[in-house]
């Protein structure tokens, strides 16, 4: 009788294991408009990265400006910044709008999502 309860407890075990490692993991947590004005535009600068690793010291400041600056490649930016029904949406000088939404990526970090691309990774 002791071996079957031990096999019962292994299998629960491990199927609890197989569930909580298979993708069934609660999705990440997507910012509010007035979480991302607080987070990121209050003129406190972070780093901006792109998916192929070039680095930016962005700053959003409260009257609707911001600037990015290369850490490392890319180039120099002045635009504006608001904010929209679930994300923000910004221009660059001389470029059109585009707009995004925000979700959490771990400690200190955060996705920016155009639809369901990510298109940077933000850090503080």
């Amino acid at each position: 009788m002791m071996r079957a309860d031990i096999a019962s407890v292994v299998s629960i075990g491990a199927m609890s294991l197989l569930l909580a490692t298979s993708g069934m993991a609660a999705p990440a947590a997507k910012l509010s408009p007035d979480e991302i004005k607080a987070t990121f535009f209050n003129g406190q600068p972070f780093t901006a990265s792109t998916p192929s690793n070039v680095k930016f010291k962005m700053t959003f400041t409260a009257d609707g400006k911001m600037k990015r600056q290369p850490a490392g490649g890319g180039k120099k930016g002045d635009g504006t910044w608001k904010l929209s029904g679930d994300g923000f949406c910004r221009t660059w000088k001389g470029a059109k709008e585009e707009c995004f939404t925000i979700v959490s990526a771990g400690a200190n970090q955060w996705s920016v999502l155009k639809g369901s691309g990510v298109v940077a990774t933000w850090s503080k």
